[in-house]
């Protein structure tokens, strides 16, 4: 198995992030990024990139993070119990977005590489990541979009990478408690190095590089879209979903809380408004109820 490359891993998610801030930028054109580096006391860094108040996004964050630390935390281990106590080293690039026009959906990425050491063992690693869409209000010609764009991301690695990667999603991306999914789902793959390293790479590339194409189309399209109180609202309502989610389900907040991470990076991912109305149901027939009777159910969008 070929030795894993941080450096080469590093260099990517640095281009990415990049990337992705100057992308973000055209396309609100108003607002700019503000860059904030970081150190973590307990080893290692990164640079958050925050742009709020935009024309197009109300909030989009795009943060690059290298930290490692001597023992891993509950988060990282509990489905990996024989890790427990290892040095460890993680590298990723989150991105979340949180746009103004209600129509335009909110969207998510990681891509993420995991490193844990111990003198005399060979070290354990794996690439995760993926990317997943959250919309307000549904429509049929986004979602293929998205779903076949993120079909093409796995094409090269094999016919059965999409339908794995899009059921993980489906699984993960899911409110237990509130029995409904966050949204209507993508890519998502944890815990991956069967294929070596090399080919682990490539994917994890492949679906950074994909998350572009998959979701700035969209935004494009809908970001002019008529919209009034009603769907801001809505908007808010749904976002609160959002939080739910992130706050008390998300692996990687917690990972970043756990492992001592610096709190404002990890919460950029936070909508800046949301709301929760007491049991608040949409009526039925409208574009509010569709969301959660068609679009909330996982299927076969590509």
């Amino acid at each position: 198995m070929t030795k894993p490359d941080l450096n080469a891993v590093e260099n990517y998610l640095r281009r990415l992030q990049s990337e992705l801030c100057s992308a973000f930028e055209a396309e609100d054109g108003r607002a700019r990024f503000r860059m904030d580096p970081w150190q973590r006391p307990d080893g290692g860094g990164g640079e958050s990139c925050l742009l709020e108040d935009g024309a197009v996004f109300e909030r989009a964050g795009v943060g690059f993070s290298h930290v490692h630390g001597d023992r891993l935390p509950p988060s990282a281990s509990r489905l990996r119990p024989e890790l427990a106590g290892r040095n460890w080293r993680a590298l990723g690039v989150s991105v979340v977005v949180h746009p103004r026009n209600p129509y335009v959906p909110i969207s998510h990425c990681n891509v993420r590489f995991f490193i844990a050491e111990s003198p005399g063992q060979e070290p354990a690693w794996w690439f995760g990541g993926g990317f997943d869409l959250t919309p307000c209000y549904g429509f049929d010609d986004d979602a293929r979009h998205w779903h076949r764009t993120a079909r093409a991301a796995c094409a090269p690695f094999g016919a059965h990478v999409y339908p794995r990667l899009k059921r993980g999603c489906d699984e993960y991306f899911y409110l237990p408690h509130r029995r409904e999914a966050r949204g209507i789902g993508g890519l998502f793959f944890d815990d991956w190095n069967a294929d070596g390293f090399e080919k682990s790479f490539a994917l994890m590339k492949s679906v950074g590089d994909h998350y572009l194409p998959a979701y700035r189309p969209l935004v494009q399209k809908r970001k002019a879209t008529p919209h009034g109180e009603r769907e801001r609202q809505f908007q808010l309502y749904r976002r609160g979903r959002y939080v739910e989610f992130n706050l008390v389900y998300d692996r990687g907040t917690l990972f970043g809380l756990q492992s001592g991470g610096r709190t404002e990076s990890i919460l950029m991912s936070l909508p800046p408004l949301a709301a929760w109305r007491y049991d608040w149901r949409p009526a039925p027939g409208t574009p509010e109820a569709e969301l959660t009777d068609r679009y909330l159910q996982p299927q076969d969008w590509a």
